[in-house]
């Protein structure tokens, strides 16, 4: 099996690489496997449910999946204003993996 991350190479340009450059950071699984099980989160539920993020945080992480077409932002003309977030289809590929991630860690908890 050809492996995406040879020996010597500069690990920056890999398939792995970017893989994590696109889901590295604190909070951008968590954000994904939360906009998977509940499939469109407003802002203010998606703070709910990860707890203890900042709103520059949380902006700052959604602004850069988006970026990455890994999320759909819809925002609503209203008042108050109304902006839901769902797994774009680019998004949704990446949830075999998370779920590999999971079963992994189901697997292997201490």
């Amino acid at each position: 099996m050809p492996t995406c991350a040879p020996t010597g190479a500069d690990l920056k340009s890999t398939g792995f690489g970017y893989t994590m450059s696109l889901i590295s950071g604190k909070y951008k699984l968590l954000i994904l496997y939360i906009l998977a099980e509940c499939m469109v989160v407003r802002y203010n539920a998606l703070k709910r449910h990860i707890g203890g993020i900042s709103h520059k945080t949380l902006s700052m992480a959604l602004k850069e999946l988006e970026a990455d077409d890994l999320l759909v932002r819809t925002e609503y003309p209203q008042i108050p204003p109304k902006v839901e977030y769902r797994l774009s289809e680019r998004g949704r590929s990446l949830m075999p993996i998370l779920d590999a991630l999971c079963e992994w860690g189901e697997a292997h908890r201490i």
